[in-house]
């Protein structure tokens, strides 16, 4: 997808955010809040992945439908939908009186635009299914567009609700050739939020959105403040020179602790968001081996990991989906942590070890494997270290490679790894989206099955399940996928994982979000204080 081009991205942004504070006066007083990202949100096209950063384009674009908490669609710049029996039409009844940020009308005519953009650009979101699916977009007045399928695609409005690539552009803000795969000319969306400013390395400054046609948002302003190291960050919370911390990776967990026992601060825990992976490259090195595989399964202590590194903030995982995610409660044998286990299988695989190496070795060649990870997060390192111990308990040497958060999406769209973190997406893109996106070269999934032996049948079990109407067949089909990878160990599940949030104690709270993507910033209340 490119939706790992939302670099640490999305990741960070685990969930939405539950209250926010600013530095006592200025936010009294101004309405300014001061938040910090790894990087500059880009230039915000919504039909583009890296560098537009996920949380920043939910804040100025909107979808037709909205994910709402529990997985209800609900209703956003479409007021009401109705579909024919077959689900391969959807006739949407738009919102009257919205505006875009410059005043330009939202209509159906602007669906449209949108739409034929984004399908005749499909390949670059080969990711989702949607893309392919679209045949054509119609406006039958005004105020109301159908959707003509190619097949009954029964995920529709769930992708329809994600935040990129379908949602809207104003029509002035198109370039002149109509094809916003060439870019934009300003981000210019119907959200609550304008983007107004932006320094490189600095900042980038939203403002409120007049014309917005829901409620109005108290903040006035919201500045995102480039601050690349979690140290630093942490730092700036407590100095006063940003407001909020969240996110996964943001802070170190250490820092966190050190923060939940200050009572001059506020933090909180979401509920488990998405799934923690590490994924093992079956199409290079030694992790083409299944035994190597299913030896690194059972050699990481994951129950050490939650206490020691992630300080019982997560909930260890053993599969790739956790058991309430829709298709994925399929009861799968855990790897049980045994370094028994791990090391007779890498002996019976020939690799071997002596009293004077602790690396096994094989035809004269090590077990040697590079794990890659954003040098810059605080918890991937913090995992990729306890993993390097783990691994060399077994013989196995792992180099840990640091790096730069575009190198690092390189080598997972190339597949220049052996061993690479790769998050689930969480709700509302699992199990669907993310599996649809399997079948592209455009992620370290793909990458990491494409050793298998059966991987053609898996992306063809995809495609199926994806257009299933015939509910126990779709169920079928996932345990088929899922049961399949579970057995051939290229995904190692580390933790579900939760959003991690610290803000001053003074400050009241609000709801959680129902995506880890998107912060609703807009919902924030000033409260009047006293000093």
């Amino acid at each position: 997808m490119k939706l790992y081009r939302h670099p640490l991205s999305v990741l960070c942004l685990c969930l939405a955010i539950s209250l926010f504070t600013l530095s006592p006066q200025a936010f009294a007083e101004s309405g300014t809040l001061v938040y910090s990202w790894s990087s500059n949100v880009g230039p915000l096209n919504p039909h583009a992945y890296s560098p537009n950063q996920m949380f920043a384009q939910a804040m100025v674009y909107e979808p037709l439908v909205r994910y709402g908490m529990g997985g209800k669609i609900l209703p956003c710049l479409a007021e009401s939908w109705e579909t024919t029996p077959d689900r391969r039409e959807y006739t949407f009844h738009l919102r009257k009186g919205v505006q875009f940020s410059d005043g330009t009308p939202f209509d159906a005519e602007a669906v449209k635009k949108n739409h034929d953009t984004l399908i005749a650009n499909a390949k670059s979101h080969n990711w989702l299914e949607l893309a392919r699916q679209i045949q054509e977009t119609v406006v039958l007045d005004e105020h109301t567009v159908k959707v003509v399928l190619k097949e009954s695609y029964y995920p529709f409005l769930q992708d329809l609700a994600l935040i990129r690539p379908f949602r809207y552009l104003s029509p002035s803000a198109f370039p002149e050739s109509g094809n916003t795969k060439e870019g934009i000319k300003a981000a210019i969306g119907t959200g609550p939020w304008v983007l107004t400013q932006t320094r490189l390395g600095q900042d980038d400054t939203f403002e409120r959105n007049d014309r917005y046609w829901g409620p109005r948002p108290d903040l006035a302003k919201i500045i995102v403040k480039v601050l690349p190291d979690p140290n630093t960050r942490a730092m700036a919370f407590e100095t006063g020179e940003i407001d909020l911390i969240y996110g996964d990776g943001q802070i170190s967990l250490d820092t966190f602790n050190r923060f939940r026992n200050n009572p001059a601060y506020t933090t909180r825990m979401s509920q488990p968001l998405a799934s923690r992976c590490i994924v093992l490259n079956s199409g290079r090195g030694p992790t083409r081996e299944l035994a190597v595989r299913k030896a690194i399964q059972h050699a990481v202590n994951k129950e050490a990991l939650i206490r020691g590194v992630f300080l019982n903030t997560e909930i260890k995982a053993d599969t790739l989906y956790a058991s309430n995610t829709p298709y994925c409660d399929l009861n799968l044998p855990p790897y049980e942590y045994s370094l028994s286990k791990a090391k007779k299988l890498l002996d019976l695989a020939g690799w071997k070890t002596t009293d004077k190496a602790s690396v096994r070795t094989r035809d004269g060649k090590e077990l040697t494997m590079d794990l890659c990870f954003i040098g810059n997060n605080a918890v991937m390192k913090s995992i990729s270290e306890v993993f390097q111990a783990d691994l060399q308990k077994i013989g196995i040497r792992v180099v840990l490679k640091g790096e730069e958060t575009d190198s690092y999406y390189k080598r997972q769209h190339q597949g220049e790894f052996d061993l690479i973190f790769n998050d689930s997406w969480g709700p509302p893109y699992d199990p669907h989206s993310f599996m649809s996106s399997w079948r592209a070269p455009s992620h370290a999934d793909y990458q990491a099955q494409s050793g298998l032996p059966m991987k053609k049948q898996i992306d063809e079990a995809i495609g199926e399940v994806l257009v299933s109407r015939d509910e126990f067949k779709r169920q079928a089909l996932y345990r088929e996928i899922l049961g399949t990878l579970h057995a051939q160990a290229v995904y190692l599940p580390i933790s579900y994982t939760t959003g991690l949030m610290v803000h001053r104690a003074d400050v009241s709270e609000m709801a959680y979000g129902a995506t880890k993507y998107e912060i609703p910033f807009e919902t924030i209340v000033q409260k009047q204080r006293s000093y």
